[in-house]
């Protein structure tokens, strides 16, 4: 676990460093084994996605070659965002560690409040959110999909 945390340091150091973006890093793990690790790249790759722990996940699913990471741990430097969050959910991780909360992480300028709120129908988001009424062109993907003998569920 040690080590683990140590890793988790110098990675998040190595991409602030670089200029990469903030502070935070994420080790996946399976069989206790490191099989990936990552830092934030936002700024160095300006993509707002582009955070830790689906840094870490993707470079898991490249090496493993599958989606489904259930037989693997994440640990993160900070308690994940609620992007992050979702996709950890989707990746199927069966352990989620962190070090750090969100409300440290708030402290320094990384406020996640607000989407907390709007989960919650607590607060409207910053844009606008319309569905469509025309549904007739789109719902035939998802009766085809639904039909899909071949399908991979997920």
């Amino acid at each position: 676990m040690k080590n683990i945390l140590k890793i988790l340091k110098e990675e998040a150091f190595k991409g602030m460093k670089k200029g990469d973006g903030g502070p935070f890093s994420a080790v996946v793990v399976k069989d206790g084994e490191i099989i990936a690790k990552g830092h934030n790249m936002v700024i160095g790759k300006n993509n707002p996605v582009l955070h830790a722990e689906i840094v870490a996940t993707m470079r898991a699913s490249k090496k493993l070659k599958r989606f489904d990471l259930s037989d693997c741990e994440i640990y993160s430097s900070c308690e994940p965002c609620p992007m992050c969050f979702s996709a950890l959910h989707w990746a199927r991780y069966k352990k989620v560690y962190f070090v750090l909360t969100k409300v440290q992480a708030e402290k320094i300028g990384f406020d996640d409040k607000k989407i907390y709120e709007i989960l919650g129908n607590k607060e409207k988001p910053d844009f606008e959110y319309i569905q469509l009424d025309d549904t007739e062109n789109v719902v035939d993907v998802f009766n085809e999909w639904e039909e899909k003998e071949d399908r991979v569920d997920y």
